[in-house]
């Protein structure tokens, strides 16, 4: 359809200066529509799928690929069920846990906690918080010494540092000649960990899982054990092969299941926010129909001439489609380019733009991360960049068409 003379012809309209300078600027503004546009789709998904990376990455430093527990009690011989996990070849790690809640005291100041009894040697292996230290070390925690590593959030919540003594209370109660009381025991902290993520920050607590045991009074059980695979993606097929693979009534459960809510809803959102910023690119790319609507008009008696000399009206339909085309091209290439520059530079520009302002756009108390993340795939730049094509050439159809029923002695009647 566009031979070398509808091409011609169609870049030769765009270039050359109109008459009407109106056509120009709404041109202009069809272009920047469509590049301001594809700019903010590419920079917001940049930005969703990075927050998804770093959600997905801080939770599963903190929590597991997988983990195996029992549907009642806790995991009596897991020792042996560790051996025949670790036996599976995606199993890169395997460890022990203990988890409840309780509340932590201290001078006064109450707080609520999720605990969580691990073993040093063993959790390094499903774990990273050991690399997020930023007093002590995970393997200060001892059996029978009864060590806390706390977060860095709860330590300022309720003023405690390296040394200090804290109680902590579970909600069990133990009967002495008094009554019912709270079960509870005095901790010394010796670390503090911050990740980041001011959930784990401000509620997780680490202690040996021999104490832990001692607290919950499981004696040698656990709650359950906790494995890291070498594909996090392939969780869920390893989970039902480590059901099969582990004899015994138990619960495998991987963290697509744990955390699935989450997960979809931050999917969900970025679908939705990506239909909602493709219509500014729609927006834009049909303002070139008014363009070429008043192009039409404006080159009738040029229309009409090329008609008289032979020229039928496909070409003339593809002339204006060139014409079109290439506005949707100049404003899409634009796009694509600020939109992968500030991708790769969110992370830089939003820390000075908060610096300038003297304001935190991301208060750490209230969002689940406090800098703002990017990641651009450019599978989305793709499709992006093809949706933006594709929308400027639809656009372009109708007045193209238009073009091609002038009737030339209608068109020169009046020249």
């Amino acid at each position: 359809m566009f031979q070398p003379f509808e091409l011609l012809i169609g870049l030769r309209y765009t270039r050359a200066k109109r008459r009407n300078h109106f056509i120009s600027f709404i041109s202009l503004i069809s272009m920047a529509g469509i590049a301001l546009g594809v700019t903010a789709l590419i920079t917001v998904l940049s930005v969703m799928n990075g927050f998804e990376r770093e959600l997905r990455e801080r939770i599963l430093g903190m929590t597991s690929h997988a983990t195996v527990s029992a549907f009642e009690g806790g995991l009596e011989n897991w020792p042996q069920q560790a051996q025949l996990a670790e036996r599976h070849p995606e199993v890169e790690g395997v460890a022990p846990y203990i988890e409840g809640e309780g509340m932590v005291r201290r001078n006064g100041l109450l707080s609520g906690i999720l605990l969580r009894g691990v073993d040093p040697e063993f959790e390094s292996r499903v774990s990273d918080v050991g690399e997020h230290m930023l007093a002590g070390a995970m393997t200060d925690l001892e059996a029978g010494a009864f060590k806390l590593v706390i977060g860095a959030e709860l330590a300022r919540a309720i003023g405690v540092g390296m040394g200090d003594k804290v109680d902590l209370m579970i909600p069990q109660a133990s009967v002495t000649p008094a009554g019912l009381t709270p079960r509870f025991r005095r901790f010394t902290v010796v670390g503090v960990f911050e990740i980041g993520m001011y959930e784990y920050d401000r509620s997780l607590v680490y202690m040996h899982v021999d104490d832990a045991g001692a607290l919950y009074r499981l004696g040698d059980a656990v709650t359950g054990l906790r494995l890291k695979l070498t594909d996090m993606f392939r969780a869920p097929i390893v989970s039902r092969e480590l059901a099969d693979l582990i004899p015994g009534f138990l619960f495998v459960q991987d963290w697509t299941q744990q955390h699935s809510n989450f997960f979809q809803a931050v999917r969900t959102e970025k679908l939705v926010m990506f239909i909602i910023l493709s219509l500014i690119i729609a927006v834009a790319a049909f303002n070139i129909v008014s363009t070429l609507v008043m192009a039409v008009t404006d080159k009738q008696a040029d229309i009409a001439i090329l008609r008289t000399i032979g020229v039928t009206p496909r070409s003339i339909t593809a002339i204006f489609i060139v014409q079109g085309a290439l506005i949707g091209l100049i404003g899409t290439a634009f796009g694509v380019a600020g939109g992968i520059a500030l991708a790769l530079n969110v992370e830089t520009l939003v820390p000075a733009l908060e610096r300038l302002l003297n304001q935190d756009f991301l208060q750490a108390d209230v969002y689940y991360i406090s800098d703002l993340p990017s990641d651009l795939h450019w599978d989305d730049v793709g499709k992006i960049t093809a949706l933006s094509l594709f929308l400027g050439l639809v656009s372009t159809i109708y007045p193209a068409r238009r073009a091609a029923k002038i009737q030339p002695a209608e068109a020169l009647r009046y020249e």
